[in-house]
């Protein structure tokens, strides 16, 4: 490959970092921090539906997780997302939010087939959707339907909290039942396992699977259990006669087949899967792994998002042997625009080294539409102040040349990944493919940023703003109001900008350890490869059971 002076290939000795200064030592300290603080919330909640275990045990049943991994291909990865939805949106209180929205999402492998697997986690309030539940439903769905990828759920949810009832998220929760339709008549399997309640609303999560599999004694299925039954019409009825498995095998047809235990259904599962004969099967990508250390990723931001760091070290450290051919390397220096391999994959990625200026939105409106000629995914790795302002920049047609890269990145018709490095403000945001432009798939690394200016800036705005609407009245300004006005600003902003708090609201598909992007990027260019290779058989409607 025909490499460049400036690029990372051969890794030239101004792209080697020096891993003996203490800047690097006090970056790396803290991105570790960062990262054990994030595991440690995951744990959290692992440890809060684990409690449940003594229950479980009694019923015979086998925790969510444990569910997961008897599904799964084992000793094969499983991309597990958003595992902070919900997070602080529970509570305000960092030390006892529970995130993860009351279910395990994740995309992983079942008898050689890529699936998206749902599971929700009884062992927390018995399944109800936790904060952001609903939205990670929705999100695992719109994934599946996007990758081509069979549905796998493992039903047991006692279905919405009514003492958390919101009006909204009854009429936006019908979109789970529309798309499981549109799953079904895109021709991608729904396979639900029910494991134990499927009540209400929730029973056409059931309804609206092609293979449903039931647990005998402990899958319910019904619209209305026996408390409301009895209240609205007076009939007496037992929870088996109602809505067990047995009868939704024999009578209703609501089921194909009753196991006797989770295990066993479970094994019944992956059959199921296996006979579909899905092709392509699972496939795992490879390639030269760069000759930069990934471990080197760590000492590369630290918590100022004011100092600039040089994108093209991480760069070096994702792609195949380091090596890259960049594109227009003297035109709009700061935007930073490579054609590469990840994992054997041709991408092209796109980076920033300064805001984007009216030659980097040109040149990156000229490297996506090359892109789109070649059928070569996009690869955004975030790191922008935004897009460059001031009286310059204005007479030189920044807004019509960033218009004409959104444009570009909106219109894209390969596949598009964001990874979120550092920061990410204002319309930068947009202009790097955030998640409002769709991505295929957006991860943020632990000390990412977002917001639409740095919190300085938010307060210093409206400083101004408040002190040129005293000049013009002729009053003085209260400063001491000003003062405390300013300050909540500041904490406003640095509050919502966080990572774990952008991740809560499933502003990305998770959070990531910088050392795994690359294992990452390949999963998720895996995944597109296989759903563009892959022959589906559509029809009209999805498959209605007799």
């Amino acid at each position: 490959m025909h490499t460049d002076p400036r690029t990372v290939s051969g890794m030239t000795p101004d792209l080697r970092l020096d891993t003996g200064s203490d800047a690097y030592a006090a970056n790396r300290a803290y991105n570790l921090a960062l990262i054990d603080h994030w595991r440690a919330i995951e744990a959290r909640t692992r440890a809060a539906s684990a409690r449940a275990q003594p229950l479980f045990d009694k019923r015979g049943q086998l925790l969510p997780r444990e569910r997961v991994a008897r599904l799964l291909d084992p000793g094969v990865p499983f991309l597990e997302l958003s595992t902070l939805a919900g997070w602080l949106q529970d509570t305000p209180d960092a030390d006892k939010s529970i995130p993860g929205g009351g279910a395990i999402v994740g995309i992983g492998v079942v008898s050689g087939v890529r699936v998206m697997v749902v599971a929700d986690d009884a062992g927390i309030d018995a399944g109800a959707l936790q904060a952001q539940g609903l939205e990670k439903l929705q999100r695992a769905q719109a994934i599946a339907l996007e990758n081509r990828l069979p549905f796998v759920h493992l039903i047991e949810s006692a279905g919405a909290n009514l003492l958390n009832y919101k009006v909204e998220q009854f009429i936006r929760g019908g979109s789970l039942f529309w798309m499981l339709a549109r799953l079904s008549a895109a021709g991608l399997p729904v396979v639900a396992v029910v494991h134990g309640s499927s009540t209400a609303g929730g029973a056409y999560m059931t309804g609206l699977s092609d293979h449903v599999i039931m647990v005998r004694g402990r899958a319910r299925a019904f619209l209305a259990g026996p408390p409301l039954l009895k209240a609205a019409t007076g009939e007496i009825a037992t929870d088996e006669a109602l809505g067990g498995a047995d009868m939704h095998a024999a009578i209703s047809g609501l089921a194909e087949c009753v196991a006797e235990d989770d295990a066993h259904a479970l094994g019944l599962a992956r059959a199921r899967i296996a006979a579909l004969g899905w092709k392509p099967a699972a496939h795992w990508p490879d390639g030269p792994a760069p000759r930069a250390d990934a471990e080197e990723l760590l000492g590369l931001f630290g918590a100022d998002m004011k100092r600039p760091v040089e994108m093209r070290h991480v760069i070096a450290r994702i792609v195949d042997g380091s090596d890259v051919l960049e594109f227009k390397p003297d035109f709009g220096p700061a935007t930073v625009c490579v054609f590469a391999a990840i994992a054997g994959y041709r991408v092209g990625l796109i980076t920033n080294n300064g805001p984007l200026d009216p030659a980097g939105s040109n040149k990156v409106t000229h490297f996506i539409q090359t892109c789109c000629q070649s059928g070569t995914p996009l690869v955004y790795l975030q790191n922008t102040t935004g897009f460059i302002v001031g009286t310059e920049a204005e007479r030189a047609g920044m807004i019509k040349h960033g218009s004409k890269q959104i444009q570009a990145l909106s219109n894209a018709t390969v596949p598009q990944i964001t990874i979120q490095c550092g920061a990410s403000f204002g319309a930068g945001n947009y202009g790097m493919c955030g998640r409002g432009f769709h991505p295929r798939f957006a991860f943020s690394w632990p000390n990412a940023r977002t917001a639409v200016m740095g919190p300085q800036q938010a307060a210093g705005t409206m400083e101004i703003v408040m002190r040129e609407g005293a000049a013009r009245k002729g009053v003085p300004v209260d400063e001491a109001n000003l003062s405390a006005l300013t300050a909540k600003i500041v904490a406003t902003f640095e509050r919502q900008m966080h990572a774990f708090y952008t991740s809560g609201l499933l502003l990305d598909d998770g959070i990531i350890d910088p050392r795994d992007t690359r294992r990452v990027i390949a999963l998720t260019l895996a995944l597109c490869d296989e759903a563009a290779r892959r022959s589906l058989h559509p029809m009209q409607f999805g498959v209605a059971r007799a």
